[in-house]
């Protein structure tokens, strides 16, 4: 069957959708299809080589120096041929994955019935059954559903977890730092990163005599200067700076010879994971891992842990930036180096990844992880709701069903491939 995945958002969205593109491409016969941004399809090319692309402008970042009519009129113009060849395929399965004006658009040049995700309808708007359900639970973000694993199950029966992603292991390259994401208060300021970079230096024997590369847009060519200036003068020579220097497929023979990538919630960390290189990932502010962490076994991340996380990046703190603290305690330095957990400084979790029958999770190596139970019991009830284990029968699967669903979801048929059997399941609660 042929079938069409709409992801028109940025790069490490590319890259979380490979969990439900692989599934689609396990099918027999399988033909599939990416609608993404042009900006895009030279790394979608390299991730996903059997996968046909439909490249669109969908950002139109090349185009901002234009006025609005100009720009709408490009936009028109080099998106309308897409739009025809598209139209003309006959898909037996849309996936529209993004909730934004033109997703709708293109999906609305589809029949409303094969189209699973953010449907177009009459003229209306429309969210499948699935993506209502994690509107519902989007206010409990601490035990909320990897995206990654949101997408793909929009496929009734997405590879399992373990096959997405290789076991992370070192690729002989030293170590490479990620110096900003697109959020400002998600990235360590240089003299905390420095500092965790030159502890990772002088406690990991496979790293100590190794390049340190940095990686980033020419946007981070200042913080470059920054970390460099802030690191010990003996590692100077040991820092390459790639900011700004690398294409897309630069940037993936970069990453995958790495020993381990430094980041914090970014498309390169997600790509890193992508080519089983291991992640050391900082979260902070409004990054919560179990929504965005790395993907599969092998990764580790450090999660800040305060009172008002996981905030969000487009309102001001009023807290001083108070998750930012345990990054810069000198305690942190000593736990890396015994991993005693005596020295974990507070309000910071230290984190492995995990796999289940849902998807990836995250599971504390050290620190108190105060969510852990009502997290493991959210998992309980998403793999009772898609069939992937479980049961009705246990107490905490019924409160959460009790919580999350509505009459709607039993009741009114929905289009989405799975529903029927969940309905029928389903029914035994009420």
């Amino acid at each position: 069957m042929r079938q069409l995945v709409i992801q028109l958002a940025r790069f490490g969205d590319l890259v979380q959708t490979k969990r439900l593109l692989h599934s689609l491409l396990a099918e027999p016969g399988a033909e599939v299809h990416l609608c993404l941004d042009q900006s895009l399809a030279a790394l979608a090319r390299l991730l996903y080589p059997a996968v046909i692309l439909h490249p669109v402008a969908a950002h139109g970042t090349a185009l901002a120096k234009l006025p609005a009519r100009e720009q709408a009129a490009a936009l028109l113009s080099a998106n309308l041929p897409v739009f025809r060849e598209l139209a003309e395929l006959d898909f037996g399965r849309v996936y529209n994955l993004n909730f934004s004006p033109l997703n709708f658009r293109v999906a609305g040049l589809f029949a409303p019935e094969c189209v699973r995700g953010h449907v177009w309808s009459s003229g209306q708007e429309e969210i499948g059954q699935w993506a209502r359900l994690a509107m519902r639970w989007s206010s409990m973000r601490r035990i909320g559903l990897n995206i990654v694993d949101f997408w793909a199950w929009h496929h009734p029966a997405p590879i399992p977890p373990e096959d997405v992603n290789p076991v992370a292991q070192g690729r002989g390259g030293g170590l490479g730092v990620v110096l900003a994401g697109r959020e400002s208060r998600r990235s360590l300021p240089p003299k905390e990163l420095a500092r965790l970079i030159a502890a990772l230096l002088e406690t990991r024997a496979d790293l100590n005599d190794k390049p340190v590369t940095l990686l980033g847009s020419v946007a981070e060519a200042k913080a470059a200067h920054h970390v460099l200036r802030e690191l010990p003068a003996r590692r100077a020579g040991q820092v390459r700076n790639l900011c700004g220097g690398t294409d897309w497929a630069g940037l993936v023979d970069t990453v995958g010879g790495l020993d381990l990538l430094l980041t914090p919630d970014t498309g390169t960390m997600h790509l890193a994971a992508a080519l089983g290189v291991p992640v050391l990932a900082t979260f902070l502010s409004s990054a919560w891992c179990s929504e965005t962490g790395p993907y599969g076994q092998g990764h580790r991340v450090l999660q800040a842990l305060t009172d008002c996380l996981p905030c969000l990046e487009s309102q001001p703190c009023d807290f001083g930036v108070i998750c930012l603290r345990p990054f810069g305690d000198a305690r942190l330095t000593r736990y890396l180096a015994t991993c005693d957990e005596r020295h974990l400084p507070d309000g910071l979790l230290d984190l492995d990844t995990t796999l289940d029958a849902v998807g990836v999770d995250y599971t504390a190596r050290s620190g108190m992880d105060p969510s852990a139970g009502l997290r493991h019991q959210f998992r309980m009830f998403l793999a009772r709701h898609l069939g992937a284990g479980g049961t009705w029968e246990d107490s905490s699967v019924r409160e959460f069903a009790e919580r999350l669903y509505s009459e709607r979801d039993w009741m009114t048929p929905d289009a989405e491939s799975s529903q029927s059997r969940r309905r029928t399941s389903m029914r035994s609660l009420f």
